[in-house]
């Protein structure tokens, strides 16, 4: 979100801070004063906790700070933390994600809007620390909004994002910014933060109105419908994320006014996408790799150019088809695995190619698995990424629509 800011002259005082992306989103649950947090450790995720309790220590944050003794117990504090009119924040990875699955699960459907970090690693068995992005994905279909942050300064501005789009009562979904582990969670980064008094500007009081669980505000939460209502509730959930876009759209122009920073688009970034013929797609922090071997790329007249995904719910189907009509293949790198999906392909591989279905000049796509597990996506790979679907234009079709990069015999 950092790649377009103000002139210096005309930039709030700011200061700067060297720092990794979960203690980036540490000071954003500061500078948003956060009422509850609660805690239990798993990497990568934990750095965020870690921090959290050091500005807590030092006198720098007040919140209510809860370890649990589990991902599931501390999940359900937060529900009911929100239920009642407090801002909330917490966080996991991998497997733990997993073992809190009924807890995220029903703060969606009571739309609850818990704001948590995910440090995306590989699941259990067999494990890694490293980066794949499974364990957030599988909440796509739950009713969460899902982000994947690029650096630690988009990991600070899209948390106070979230709170503010989360909080609406136009949305009241949950959020989730995932956050690549190691690469992001653990990487410092130089960081603007911004003055609390331009948060206070930005962020307003979270207020549950009508809908606040409380002695004199005599409400049902929970109940059970079963098929008399249940249909009715489903689709109050999904108007309320057809509403997403807009307050998105909203809360990031007067993000950008404020704090002097963020792209064109809260949903994408493009980058030399303009005139490609191939246009690279992606999350997260594989777009540095990505954007280093597209401009070398270019410097040898291959007319090739990247498109970040940001949001992933909800999805950006319009912004994705106007930045990919116009090219003439597209290979969509996933750094997730849906064994037996359409074609093989990765996740955000079949959602790509659904968007662009409806295009009366649809451009070939063709899916890559790389980067599972933590394993570095290197330029070389990304070149070879380009060659195979310059290999498909060349041809006409895509003669192997899936194809994993990188794995040894």
């Amino acid at each position: 979100m950092a790649t377009q800011t103000l002139p210096q002259t005309e930039r709030p005082q700011e200061r700067e801070e060297l720092i990794s992306g979960s203690e980036a989103i540490a000071i954003a649950c500061s500078l948003a004063d956060v009422d509850v947090i609660t805690a239990y450790p798993i990497r990568p995720y934990d750095t965020v906790m870690q921090y959290v309790s050091k500005l807590k220590a030092d006198g720098a944050f007040d919140c209510d700070f809860i370890v649990a003794e589990s991902e599931h117990s501390q999940f359900e504090i937060v529900k009911h933390a929100s239920a009642v009119g407090a801002r909330t924040f917490c966080g996991s990875s991998g497997v733990g994600w997993f073992y809190a699955f009924e807890a995220i699960t029903v703060t969606a459907g009571l739309r609850l809007p818990v704001v948590a970090m995910v440090g995306n690693r590989a699941l259990d068995d067999p494990g890694a620390f490293g980066v794949e992005h499974n364990d957030a994905m599988a909440v796509r279909d739950l009713g969460w909004m899902l982000y994947w942050v690029g650096t630690a300064q988009e990991a600070l501005d899209t948390a106070l994002l979230a709170w503010r789009v989360a909080e609406d009562p136009r949305v009241f979904l949950p959020m989730a910014i995932s956050c690549d582990g190691s690469f992001l969670t653990h990487s410092q980064a130089i960081v603007n933060v911004p003055t609390q008094e331009q948060v206070n500007q930005y962020l307003p009081t979270y207020d549950r109105g009508r809908l606040l669980l409380h002695p004199d505000n005599p409400i049902t939460v929970a109940p059970q419908v079963n098929e008399d209502w249940l249909m009715e509730i489903r689709r109050q959930t999904d108007d309320a994320m057809r509403r997403t876009p807009a307050v998105i759209k909203e809360a990031y122009a007067e993000f950008k006014q404020l704090f002097g920073r963020g792209d064109d688009s809260p949903f994408i970034e493009e980058y030399m996408t303009e005139d490609a013929d191939i246009v690279l797609v992606g999350m997260g922090t594989l777009a540095m790799p990505v954007r280093v071997a597209v401009r070398r790329m270019r410097e040898q007249g291959v007319k090739v150019g990247f498109l970040r995904v940001k949001f992933f719910r909800p999805f950006a189907t319009d912004e994705v088809r106007a930045a990919l009509n116009h090219c003439k293949a597209v290979g969509v790198i996933d750094r997730d695995y849906s064994y037996g999906s359409p074609s093989y392909g990765g996740v955000l591989f079949n959602e790509v190619r659904s968007a662009l279905y409806t295009l009366d000049n649809r451009p070939l796509a063709q899916s890559f698995i790389a980067g599972l597990g933590g394993r570095e996506i290197l330029v070389r790979d990304v070149v070879e990424m380009t060659d195979m679907v310059q290999a498909s234009i060349d041809a006409g079709t895509v003669q192997q629509e899936n194809t994993w990069i990188g794995v040894r015999d």
